[in-house]
């Protein structure tokens, strides 16, 4: 299904979506937002590079972020809810991850999860992505998409 579609199909069944990202820094709002008629189906997103931000504006719990760091699956699932509530949405996505070029507390650069929250299904995904910065945020937002599409078509 091509991106349009699926704005399409969202927007026919009244649908939203709203993402908290870090490592793509706004790539996937910004993506979804490239198709005309987005606006009925995107609410916005929230940037949340600093692991801060994750906590206050997307309402991942302050203990997980302490104990297992910023890039970990179960941030990744907070994000997309967090996203969701913070924005009003039918779905959240949500991700994290190391886009490189250093490791970040000790994770290697590729590794990237992606969360997507909906009205019956959340689901997270861990993808290891070979390549430079630009390539791993290129990829990432592409996964991120991709597992929109695959619960989002579930609802059908």
């Amino acid at each position: 299904m091509a991106l349009a579609d699926l704005i399409g199909a969202l927007k026919r069944r009244h649908e939203t979506v709203a993402t908290a990202e870090s490592l793509t820094g706004g790539l996937v709002a910004a993506v979804l937002t490239s198709v005309p008629g987005s606006s009925a189906v995107v609410r916005g997103g929230l940037v949340v590079y600093a692991t801060s931000l994750k906590h206050d504006l997307a309402g991942v719990d302050g203990e997980l972020l302490a104990e297992q760091g910023a890039v970990h699956q179960d941030v990744a699932a907070q994000l997309a809810d967090g996203a969701r509530v913070a924005c009003g949405a039918t779905w959240g996505v949500g991700l994290t991850g190391v886009a490189g070029p250093d490791p970040q507390d000790g994770i290697e650069p590729g590794v990237v999860h992606i969360g997507v929250s909906g009205p019956d299904a959340a689901e997270v995904r861990t993808i290891e992505i070979d390549g430079n910065r630009h390539q791993v945020r290129a990829a990432a937002v592409v996964a991120a998409l991709d597992l929109l599409r695959s619960l989002a078509d579930q609802r059908n």
